[in-house]
């Protein structure tokens, strides 16, 4: 399945809304909750840490992270939506590390994602990314295994 068969048909009535989490509660989790979820995101079900490079900074950061896996990689969930620091670096750079389930992934190929079902994602946290209104996907290739050619 292609990320492109997840995009919203021109003939659906449903109603994209912005995910519930605002700015306040990034800032919030950015400073307090991230430093606690970063020690288990890297081995529980669901999680992850995202290893990214500053667009400007170059910096290296570690951000935790919702992420199911896909057919070809990994689907992250955009529960800040699109304009998240992490998403427009990961966006900018075209690559990322994933730390989940104790392993380390080299991604590639970024693609933004409207799924309206939320495909890829376990039926528990489906219904959590429901709540939270959660639509925005970022779908990532793992390295060296993008679709076939020609």
């Amino acid at each position: 399945m292609s990320a492109h068969s997840a995009q919203r048909r021109s003939g659906s009535h449903a109603v994209q809304r912005p995910p519930r989490l605002g700015r306040r509660v990034a800032h919030f989790n950015r400073a307090v909750t991230n430093k606690v979820a970063i020690h288990v995101a890297g081995w529980a079900p669901g999680l992850g840490i995202v290893i990214h490079v500053g667009r400007r900074t170059r910096t290296v950061y570690r951000t935790p992270v919702n992420v199911f896996r896909t057919k070809d990689g990994f689907r992250f969930a955009l529960t800040y939506g699109p304009d998240a620091e992490w998403v427009r670096n990961a966006l900018s750079h075209g690559a990322v590390r994933l730390i989940t389930r104790s392993k380390e992934y080299e991604l590639t190929d970024p693609e933004l994602v409207t799924d309206l079902h939320r495909q890829h994602v376990p039926a528990v946290g489906r219904a959590i990314m429901r709540f939270m209104r959660v639509t925005q996907f970022l779908d990532f290739q793992r390295a060296g295994e993008g679709p076939a050619l020609g």
